[in-house]
């Protein structure tokens, strides 16, 4: 089965309101998503990680200028040799960002063309499923101009407990002081067994992380993500015995060299490589091995369209306990839950969270879901029409 044609497919689409983070304001949802098709008819799909405030054009580019001439007429299972000949290819001139979420987005596609061609989901191909479904978190929270807090929090949590999450994660970074007061308050107005994590993306200097730790003591965190920027990976390291909370982060962070590091030096308790930015399923399962050799937890960043979210729970599947043992962490899933048109339009079947928290993993073959193509053409356009 060989790659007779890559498409790549920029999305865009204003949202109805916009809203804030630390590193500034959303004002529309983007994805990147590759359409490869084999000499057989076979077609899959795979998304490119478009963070808030990241062009799409830039890793659409690379798919388009870089990648395709180098794949057409490639054997698709040679998904091994392929990673590592577009890596080297583009070693030059990006190891991480933009150049790696593209390689991403190949390699998740070629993955969805080869479970359609065995009839498999691609967790078997993989090595096999530990679950068939998994605890969800709701990310979401985040920091609009007419609402009041920590009353709007309050209310958002309320809502997502009562639709079954037992998990929730609030998106901090905007001040150590209003942070401290805000993930206290939504601490003291949900019950003792939910699960509460924040997300800083590294808004916070080791000195600001140090105090924020300190002011939210008694809140009982799940875990601190993404307090410092990823370079300071000595300052996660002393965070982490700072705390009985658990410290994250890895969202930033690129293939098996980069986790491989930290992972080796004990830098973090939990680590969220995201499947579309990190190197798609043939990285991921060596990051995956690294973690497993040095006994580190993985729960991976998921921040993407239908087809990321179907692709992250495919993965998610493979992903052990830590320990692998009776007692040992489960995995969990980051269920985005601000608006995101594409997490629903662009796939025809639909994630859907359980009254018990729980988010159920397609066995369908590839990456479980199918793509809805009349989304692309009202959303999207091809980077080689673009006016760049």
């Amino acid at each position: 089965m060989k790659i007779e044609n890559i498409e790549v497919f920029i999305l865009n689409t204003p949202l109805e309101k916009g809203f804030a983070y630390s590193q500034g304001d959303v004002v529309k949802r983007s994805s990147v998503i590759a359409k490869i098709t084999m000499d057989n008819g076979i077609v899959g799909w795979g998304e490119s990680l478009c963070h808030g405030q990241q062009p799409p054009e830039m890793a659409a580019s690379i798919v388009e200028y870089c990648y395709k001439p180098l794949l057409l007429g490639k054997e698709a299972a040679d998904t091994n040799p392929i990673w590592e000949s577009l890596y080297n290819r583009t070693r030059p001139f990006g190891t991480a960002g933009a150049v790696v979420n593209a390689l991403s987005c190949i390699d998740i596609a070629l993955y969805d063309c080869l479970g359609k061609q065995c009839g498999q989901p691609v967790y078997n191909l993989l090595g096999g499923k530990y679950r068939s479904r998994i605890m969800a978190y709701a990310t979401g929270f985040h920091w609009k101009d007419d609402s009041k807090y920590p009353e709007s929090w309050i209310e958002e949590a309320q809502r997502h407990l009562a639709r079954g999450f037992k998990g929730l994660k609030l998106k901090n970074g905007h001040g150590v002081e209003w942070d401290i007061k805000n993930i206290n308050a939504v601490r003291k107005a949900i019950p003792d067994d939910v699960l509460l994590m924040a997300d800083f993306n590294c808004a916070y200097s080791f000195g600001q992380a140090k105090k924020l730790i300190e002011g939210t003591k008694e809140a009982n965190m799940y875990f601190y993500e993404e307090l410092l920027v990823p370079e300071d990976m000595d300052g996660y390291k002393t965070l982490r015995s700072m705390t009985s909370a658990c410290i994250a982060s890895g969202e930033n962070m690129f293939t098996k060299i980069q986790f491989a590091k930290w992972m080796t030096n004990g830098a973090l308790d939990i680590y969220q490589p995201d499947l579309c930015s990190a190197g798609g399923f043939t990285e991921l399962k060596k990051i995956l091995s690294i973690a497993e050799a040095t006994n580190s937890r993985v729960i991976p960043h998921v921040w993407g369209s239908g087809i990321g979210l179907a692709a992250a729970l495919q993965f998610l599947a493979t992903v052990p306990k830590c320990p692998n043992s009776i007692y040992g962490d489960e995995p969990l899933l980051e269920f985005d839950q601000s608006e995101h048109p594409f997490r629903t339009k662009l796939i025809k079947e639909q994630f859907v969270l359980n009254p018990d928290g729980y988010v159920d993993i397609p066995s369908n073959p590839g990456i479980g879901v199918t793509v809805n193509e009349d989304c692309i053409k009202e959303y999207g356009y091809k980077i080689s029409t673009a006016k760049l």
